[in-house]
């Protein structure tokens, strides 16, 4: 049976790229003369019906631009059946026959009780922190690792021309692959994530054993899930003389935002053709992802089952090229 109608929504944090997968999904999905209605705000927006009809022009010009057109929210309330149960009214309503989502590993589960209840969902990995299971990229995580490695090089070079220790705060409350890739390939003396932990003699000897060396900056990479807090951490630097005046800077939200890169362009763009091509085949709950340089199908339940790690061998190789 051919589909007619199929949704695509943006849930939870939002992340360069989201735009060009949108546009990917409209304009495949058009060219199969299947018509799309666009999901604002999320499953949030889901459960209050506030959705549009998107044809090709409506996704014109959006391919470099970051954040969501469509706009997204989290919905804790979609964890209870009774939320899931009138967002499938909604969708059944608006004869809508098949629904892409796009969003992170909270967004993955979502997708998944949603086909719980027999609709066709297909899943598409939007997350910064790289913390989604099945694929080896989300989209988004290029673009910020971009963003945070061109923020370092700068205060770098600041720091520098004043012999500072800088502390960069980056996003990862729970996972802390940002800060761990962004410390080895900018170089940091000392990487803080959630994954391990460290304390603040530890960072001090550090940055001491930096400066004895004779070099003339060192850099702190901190997750902000990590246990020593940046604040903290120059308080005791500060306290204990390391030879180097400490400042803070902390990146917050600046990572989320910024045209994508080429390679989130592309990824994106390809994610979002394949999750039609897996709606018009008649698969669901499942969620595409991204293997060495193939695009393949992986089973919500897994993903919503497991949680994608940092490869924390990366901190052992960091430190000795730190040196």
């Amino acid at each position: 049976m051919k589909i007619r109608r199929i949704g695509v929504l943006t849930s939870g944090g939002d992340a360069p790229g989201i735009n060009a997968c949108i546009r990917a999904v409209v304009r495949i999905a058009v060219d199969h003369e299947i018509e799309v209605i666009g999901i604002l705000e999320g499953f949030d927006g889901l459960i209050r019906g506030e959705m549009k009809e998107l044809r090709a022009r409506d996704v014109g010009g959006i391919l470099g631009k970051g954040g969501t057109f469509l706009r997204t929210a989290r919905c804790p309330a979609f964890r209870e059946p009774k939320s899931q149960r009138k967002a499938l009214r909604e969708l059944n309503e608006t004869e809508i026959e098949g629904l892409i989502v796009i969003g992170g590993d909270g967004s993955m589960r979502g997708a998944h009780a949603l086909a719980g209840f027999n609709f066709p969902v297909v899943g598409v990995p939007s997350s910064i922190d790289n913390d989604v299971w099945g694929t080896d990229m989300s989209i988004g995580v290029d673009t910020a690792l971009n963003t945070i490695m061109n923020a370092v090089d700068k205060l770098r070079d600041t720091a520098t021309s004043h012999e500072r220790v800088f502390l960069v705060e980056t996003m990862g409350r729970e996972c802390g692959y940002l800060a761990l890739n962004i410390g080895v390939v900018c170089g940091a003396e000392v990487i803080l994530v959630p994954e391990m932990e460290m304390t603040l003699q530890q960072v001090a000897e550090a940055i001491e054993s930096a400066y004895a060396r004779g070099k003339s900056h060192a850099i702190i990479i901190v997750s902000e899930g990590a246990s020593l807090k940046v604040g903290a951490i120059a308080d005791y630097l500060d306290a204990q003389e390391v030879g180097f005046e400490t400042r803070v800077t902390i990146l917050g939200h600046v990572p989320r935002g910024g045209s994508p890169s080429a390679f989130d362009r592309m990824l994106a763009t390809r994610m979002g053709v394949e999750a039609v091509n897996a709606l018009i085949e008649g698969k669901t709950d499942v969620m595409v992802g991204l293997d060495d340089q193939g695009i393949i199908l992986v089973p919500l339940e897994q993903v919503a089952a497991c949680s994608r790690e940092p490869n924390v061998d990366f901190y052992s190789m960091a430190m000795i090229l730190a040196r």
